[in-house]
């Protein structure tokens, strides 16, 4: 059990949630020091201020416009929505959501082909906006294999010609990305063979245009 301590001078009609805050912070830091369980912190105001006697609430759920309604969300389990349970034909029917939802539900399998039947459907019935497109392809990304993303999408320009163009430069972009990866990850290797012979780091950063940070990191 922790006690959190906060002295007062002067009235503060959001002083419960400031303790709520504290509270929360002493929590997070008590977990990030190793611990699995979250302790009680309690906090206690002490106010000696001009005005007396303290005026506010020092319960943090009265902020609340409805009070009844924070009360219920907050004191019961929230919401969850666990998408890896939830049928795919269950799914096809969330409209504009359901294509990032089945690329959620379906990014760490290893084919990411097999999305391309459901996903050619859920294209051409869905009027999807270029911004909803370029949020798919980018969590795709991030979260898949950046070339099995590209094959991806080089099919589904094939088979959806609404968006065909947009498609395909995403995919040749992605392409491009590929290539300088590769570049990339080829001239760090050549660096990290010159460092093991034991080339002068000079010589290195200039015939690889690698920065000393850089180098410096292929050395830890």
């Amino acid at each position: 059990v922790h006690v959190l301590i906060e002295h007062q001078s002067s009235p503060d009609k959001h002083m419960s949630f400031r303790l709520m805050r504290y509270a929360i912070a002493a929590m997070q830091r008590h977990l990030e020091a190793g611990n699995d369980t979250l302790p009680l912190v309690i906090p206690v105001l002490f106010y000696h201020g001009k005005q007396s006697p303290w005026q506010g609430s020092m319960n943090w759920l009265d902020h609340f416009e409805d009070s009844g309604t924070a009360l219920q969300l907050y004191s019961t389990p929230f919401p969850l929505v666990d998408v890896t349970v939830i049928p795919d034909d269950e799914i096809m029917q969330h409209r504009s959501m359901a294509a990032l939802t089945l690329v959620q539900k379906h990014i760490r399998q290893r084919d990411m082909a097999q999305l391309l039947d459901k996903l050619t459907r859920l294209f051409m019935l869905e009027k999807m906006s270029g911004q909803q497109l370029t949020v798919l392809v980018n969590y795709m990304v991030q979260a898949g294999n950046t070339q099995d993303v590209q094959t991806l999408l080089y099919k589904l320009a094939q088979r959806v010609p609404q968006h065909g163009d947009k498609l395909m430069t995403m995919a040749d972009q992605l392409k491009q990305i590929g290539r300088e990866e590769g570049k990339r990850i080829a001239i760090l290797d050549i660096a990290k063979a010159m460092l093991k012979r034991g080339l002068d780091t000079d010589a290195i950063m200039e015939m690889t245009g690698l920065s000393k940070d850089e180098l410096q990191k292929l050395v830890q």
